[in-house]
């Protein structure tokens, strides 16, 4: 899930954009975002305003959570917060192609129903898939820049760390990706 953001031209009176959409990435071998692959309902006015400025910017956020300094035994701590969070500049293509545009929506159900028992697929729906899929437009967006931030507790002294992963496991309800993450971005600390 990820903020689409764009700009219009001043013909049309300027102003930002913005549409929180469901986006697949697709990667070459080494990982790296080449297109996101989506798709928005036609009469969402960002359609057009895509259409005569391509560009958008693309922002995603992982987990995130407050750090608060209750959790620490140096009380001198100042709060923060952990998150992952990237942005991608990308040139957005609308295709009007009925069976790409079915092809890349059932490819994300898929990719959201994988693994579930008793999963879903779109051909449940029957008929009434055809006349949903009228109302939306699918995209393709080219990926021209990628930024990662990651605050995730590496810059955190070994004495506080500890204290942050505890506090962070012990919050009601807390985030266990945010600790996931943490553990990832910091693997020689043991906690």
């Amino acid at each position: 899930m990820a903020w689409v953001v764009s700009a219009d031209d001043a013909a049309h009176g300027g102003g930002l954009h913005a549409t929180p959409l469901p986006l697949l990435a697709r990667s070459d071998e080494s990982g790296r975002i080449l297109h996101i692959v989506g798709h928005f309902a036609r009469h969402n006015p960002q359609v057009a305003a895509l259409q005569r400025q391509p560009q958008a910017l693309f922002l995603f956020l992982g987990p995130h959570g407050y750090v608060s300094p209750s959790w620490m035994a140096d009380r001198s701590q100042a709060p923060t917060w952990n998150y992952a969070s990237m942005r991608c500049h990308a040139q957005v293509r609308f295709h009007v192609e009925k069976a790409r545009l079915l092809a890349d929506v059932r490819a994300l159900v898929d990719h959201h129903e994988a693994g579930r028992p008793e999963s879903w697929q779109v051909d449940e729906m029957g008929e009434r898939y055809e006349q949903l899929s009228q109302g939306i437009i699918g995209f393709e967006a080219d990926v021209t820049d990628v930024l990662g931030r990651f605050k995730l507790g590496q810059d955190e002294r070994d004495d506080v760390y500890p204290d942050i992963m505890r506090g962070l496991a012990g919050e009601p309800g807390g985030s266990p990706d945010l600790l996931d993450w943490m553990r990832m971005f910091n693997p020689l600390r043991d906690v």
